[in-house]
This record gives structure tokens, C-alpha cells and sequence, in this order.
């Protein structure tokens, strides 16, 4: 890797924010999953700054960023978002979302459509499926355990191996160590009351999303998760669904190659159309 980043950090009137940046072109901003920070796109920014002006931010609360105390939602990201790209006097920007990034970022396309000449959503988080409810009530109870009840789990682990258990209880553990590590991903997907939370997911308001949109999926990653790229493909309207067949939970780990590739593939297609 012999790409020069220059890693920038700029107070925002919600605080600073921090991201890493490389290259001369079109500009292109890559925003990161839930449980991640900007260093997620390391390598697809390696591949990408030779051709495209890449953004990687630190979503506020996030990695390098500002984490104020202040109440954190998908709008606010938008707007941090929006002021971000008005500060580096950014006009027109592809945007690139993994997961709770891909949320973001198309809630971004419908409130500033004018700004935005492309998506490009990795498995991307922000709408309502089937079982969604369920998963979040069990989430949100894990978020609510007190340290005690993780420190008698512990010393219940004879038992609960003996009970067949242990697996689930230690997938419980490694969810909270998640939690405990980015604490803003938490709050927004499993801190806030159901009804503020579902005003902000997506599913109906997608077909309003103007720009064209590319959705990359692994066909090994969970059902959920695949259910919510067809939610995203059934209803903007100038879509193109790609299932990597091989593509596993962390689409970018398992086979971030051919996902850089897909996003060059289809940027360089849309400014071709442009000039």
C-alpha cells in the first residue's frame, strides 16, 4: 500500500469530525458500518484514489471523531453530514454506505438529492422486515444488562456448557463487547424509543429516492440482512441489486476486492455518461 492519506479533522457545530482522505477526481464519500470506523475503507480507498477523490469520515460519536454528549439520530448524522461536505465545498458527491453508513446515506439522497449523483449501498441497514421488531426487543434488553448479570453468566459457564447454552451466552457477550465499543452505534439503533426509531426508517419513502443506486449484497451473509438489500432493490426505482455470491456478514473482509471494483465499475460508468 504506497497510497498518501491525509488524515483532517474540522469542527462541526455538533463537533469534530475526523476523516481520512485520499486522491484527485471525482469525489467519492465512504461512510462506515455501525460497529466500524473510516479505517473499514482502508484498503478500497488504496484501490479507488487513483482514479476517484476519496472522503472517509468518522461519523460523529465514531473512531477519531468528537463523541459529545448530545442525542444522537440518523438526521443528525445527515445534517453533520451535509455540513461536512459543505466545508470542503463539495457540490456533487458519490456516496458510499456499508450498513448503517448505506442508511445514511440514502436517507442523505432524499433530503439533498441535488447533491448526490450516485449511491452505492453495502448491505445497507434502515428499513422495516419481517422479525425486525423481535430482534430489536431482544437487543434492546441486552443493552439494559448490567455488568452484574455478564459477571454471573461467567461464573455460571459450567453450567450453562452442561446446558448447551454456551454458545448462545458467549455470541450475547461478544454482542455487548460490540456495544460497549461503539457506544453511538448503540444508542442509535437500540437506545431510542421505538416510535422515533421507525420514523426514520426508510421503506417508505425509497421510492422518492431519485439517483441511481447500486446495492451490493453477500449471498452468504444473514437472512436479515439479505431481506433488507431486496426491501432497498424492490422499491427505488433506478436500481441495480448485485448478490456476491461468495460475500459473507462483513461484505468488505470477505471479499472487499470485487466490491472495490463494483464501486470503480460503476462510478466510472456514470461520469462516462456525464461527459
Amino acid at each position: 500500500m504506497d497510497t498518501l492519506f491525509h488524515n483532517s479533522r474540522r469542527k462541526l457545530s455538533q463537533g469534530l469530525l475526523f476523516w481520512r482522505e485520499a486522491g484527485k477526481g471525482t469525489p467519492i464519500i465512504l461512510l462506515h458500518g455501525a460497529w466500524n470506523d473510516s479505517s473499514q475503507w482502508v484498503s478500497v480507498i488504496d484501490s479507488l484514489s487513483d482514479r476517484f477523490h476519496c472522503f472517509a469520515p468518522d461519523l460523529l460519536g465514531f473512531g477519531e471523531s468528537e463523541n459529545p454528549n448530545i442525542y444522537y439520530s440518523i438526521d443528525l448524522q445527515v445534517e453533520c453530514l451535509a455540513e461536512f461536505l459543505q466545508a470542503l465545498k463539495l457540490e456533487q458527491v458519490y456516496l458510499v454506505g456499508y450498513s448503517l453508513g448505506g442508511w445514511i446515506a440514502a436517507s442523505y439522497a432524499l433530503k439533498y438529492p441535488e447533491q448526490v449523483k450516485g449511491l452505492v449501498l453495502l448491505a445497507p441497514e434502515g428499513v422495516k422486515i419481517v422479525g425486525q421488531e423481535k430482534y430489536w426487543q431482544k437487543m434492546q434488553r441486552l443493552a439494559k444488562f448490567s455488568p452484574f448479570v455478564f459477571k454471573l453468566l461467567k461464573l455460571l459457564r459450567p453450567l450453562t456448557k452442561i446446558l448447551g447454552l454456551d454458545a448462545k451466552i458467549q455470541q450475547y457477550f461478544q454482542l455487548r463487547k460490540l456495544m460497549l465499543q461503539y457506544p453511538t452505534a448503540c444508542q442509535l439503533l437500540f437506545q431510542r424509543q421505538q416510535p422515533e426509531l421507525e420514523a426514520e426508517l426508510l421503506q417508505n419513502r425509497l421510492q422518492m429516492i431519485e439517483v441511481p443506486t447500486l446495492i451490493l449484497q453477500g449471498g452468504k451473509d444473514t437472512p436479515d440482512a439479505i431481506a433488507k438489500s431486496q426491501t432497498y432493490a424492490q422499491l427505488i426505482p433506478k436500481v441495480e441489486l448485485k448478490m456476491i455470491v461468495h460475500g459473507e456478514k462483513d461484505i468488505l473482509e470477505s471479499c472487499g476486492r470485487v466490491v472495490t471494483e463494483e464501486i470503480q465499475e460503476y462510478i466510472k460508468e456514470r461520469c462516462s455518461w456525464a461527459i
